[in-house]
């Protein structure tokens, strides 16, 4: 349950804010440029310019990085687009998928998350964009909004193993919100995609794999990271090992996985999501906070062991600081209690009615869960990423 400082246009000059770096683009544009690498660098200097605002206007081609991976003769391209950060601490890259179609003299460029992005896709031909490929990209996302933060994936390393939270909730840029990463070292040092999904290699050191449910998460600062171009990975493939590097722009002080949680082609903070069955919480600033498994909480320099991910009709008991709760014979406190669960253990639900109001970490609820055994137990002791039912009615 759940209830103005610029970029780099050359080493001294200072060019474009921070907050550009979750902003989304507004809308496809042409670009009056017969070579498509030049007209996918102008839209990324024209989104520099809205995002920068008054008075920092000036990105330049060098703060640009496009790689056209994929090619239809001259009417179609694919492929990635980066801005270039400075290599300072807090600063980050901000990249995005394109997809080009060359009409009347021009390109039309558009960058995933605006509305023409899903149009374009949808019109290329297969050798541009394959129809697998396509689903994955113009897939319809979904809200978290709605009170449905359940993501299904898994912590970025080996099952089994405990690393770090070397960073807790901070911006993908640092300080600005949304806090939607969080950093992370150890182990064997090997990155792991969290959830099968599409990955993408937006440039050295960065790779941005799409999921379902309109997620996708990027992972920044590898060594020795995978080249891929649209490959279908799954949960647990090796994206590269953590590392230092900053070839896009940033600072890394010692070797981390810096990990992102984008929705909808944006950046939403990471808080309240699961992962690998532990729940990040925000602290008081940027790269504060802590993550909670059940009612264990682990702060920043702590060990958070990887469980797996937690099943979308699945929830971890949080007794809300006690051992254990009550397994009932009903959905409320007036059924006779037939064994109990501890904290932290994961519960499968198999559907739900309503019965006693109990207040439990997450707020007050009258929702109770009939698990797979038969037994009762309320939601307010059960974190399953939504305040709704995550299996149906009973």
């Amino acid at each position: 349950m759940i209830i103005t400082q610029r970029w780099l246009g050359t080493a001294t000059a200072m060019l474009l804010v921070a907050t550009m770096i979750s902003t989304v683009p507004s809308g496809a544009h042409a670009a009056p440029a017969n070579d498509v690498t030049i007209a996918v660098q102008h839209r990324l200097i024209e989104e520099a310019a809205v995002a920068a605002g008054q008075g920092a206007r000036a990105a330049g081609l060098a703060d640009t990085r496009v790689t056209v991976t994929r090619r239809d003769g001259r009417a179609w391209a694919f492929g990635t687009a980066v801005l270039v950060a400075p290599q300072e601490e807090g600063l980050y890259p901000s990249g995005w998928i394109f997809v080009a179609r060359h009409q009347r003299g021009e390109w039309q460029v558009a960058f995933e998350g605006e509305a023409t992005f899903a149009e374009l896709t949808a019109a290329a031909p297969a050798s541009v964009v394959p129809r697998q490929e396509m689903a994955a990209l113009t897939a319809p996302g979904t809200l978290a909004a709605n009170g449905d933060f359940r993501t299904g994936m898994r912590l970025p390393f080996t099952v089994g193993q405990s690393w770090t939270l070397r960073g807790g909730p901070h911006g993908w840029s640092g300080s600005p919100r949304p806090f939607s990463s969080i950093d992370l070292q150890g182990g064997d040092q090997r990155v792991l995609a969290v959830r099968a999904g599409t990955a993408y290699t937006m440039c050295k050191g960065w790779i941005r794999v799409i999921h379902d449910r309109g997620y996708a998460t990027d992972y920044y600062h590898l060594w020795n990271n995978i080249n891929v171009d649209g490959a279908s990975v799954s949960a647990g493939t090796y994206l590269g090992d953590t590392g230092t590097d900053i070839t896009c722009g940033g600072s890394a002080s010692s070797r981390h996985v810096h990990l992102g949680l984008r929705q909808n082609s944006a950046y939403v903070a990471i808080a309240t999501h699961n992962l690998g069955k532990w729940v990040p919480r925000e602290g008081s600033t940027a790269y504060e906070g802590s993550a909670l498994h059940g009612s264990k909480r682990v702060y920043v320099g702590g060990a958070l062991y990887n469980y797996g991910a937690l099943g979308f009709t699945q929830g971890i008991v949080d007794s809300n600081g006690g051992t254990s709760i009550s397994r009932r014979s009903g959905p409320g406190t007036g059924y006779g209690v037939v064994g109990s669960l501890a904290d932290g253990a994961t519960a499968s639900i198999a559907c739900s009615s309503n019965g006693t109001s109990l207040t439990g970490r997450w707020g007050a609820s009258t929702l109770w869960n009939k698990l797979t055994d038969g037994t009762w137990v309320p939601d307010a002791y059960l974190y399953t990423g939504s305040a709704s039912q995550v299996n149906g009615s009973c």
